[in-house]
């Protein structure tokens, strides 16, 4: 599946994509690691990403876990990637959004852009109410991402995440539907 955007495209990842988005994790392991929880050096093998996209594959065919490249119409190249996960049906009707960009693209609206897609998908393609995403208060580019797309801090949640060694906090934000719907005139 591919959605396409304006300046770049999704697509879900699969057994064709291991290489490049294993290289994508090794170069980007030390600046993403100030965010996200230290992987074992074997989670930055080939194998170990074969198996995940395997996993997230199944999971997508059962429409509970989108993984998606981010992609340059430009260069063609793997940009970053986003996910919409933890799909849930009623009585929630929700899931969450998590996402990274090689930090060589940082900066240049691509995470906003790439959000902004996944939003349109979830709230008119998949029908759900409700989008989370946690954030670390640290995070402020990711801060700017999530409120460009009109997500809403609702509160802090205390010492969720371990990361580097010690307990983090992280802000939950959330989007509604009809919060998007009335933003979109739909």
């Amino acid at each position: 599946m591919r959605i396409d955007g304006e300046r770049m495209y999704l697509k879900i990842l699969n057994e064709n994509d291991v290489y490049v988005f294993t290289q994508l994790l090794i170069r980007n392991k030390a600046y993403w690691s100030m965010y996200e929880p230290k992987f074992s050096d074997s989670y930055y093998t080939v194998d170990t990403q074969r198996d995940k996209i395997k996993r997230s594959l199944q999971a997508y065919r059962e429409n509970r876990e989108f993984n998606f490249g981010i992609y340059s119409y430009e260069s063609n190249l793997l940009l970053g990637h986003i996910s919409l996960y933890n799909v849930k049906r009623l009585p929630f009707l929700s899931g969450f959004v998590g996402y990274s960009i090689d930090e060589q693209e940082t900066g240049k609206g691509y995470a906003t852009e790439a959000l902004s897609l996944i939003v349109d998908y979830a709230f008119r393609r998949l029908h759900l109410h409700r989008l989370e995403a946690y954030v670390s208060p640290e995070n402020e580019g990711s801060i700017r991402t999530l409120e460009k797309n009109a997500f809403i801090r609702e509160g802090l949640l205390r010492e969720l995440i371990y990361i580097n060694g010690k307990w983090e906090d992280h802000f939950l934000y959330a989007l509604l539907q009809k919060d998007y719907a009335m933003q979109n005139n739909r």
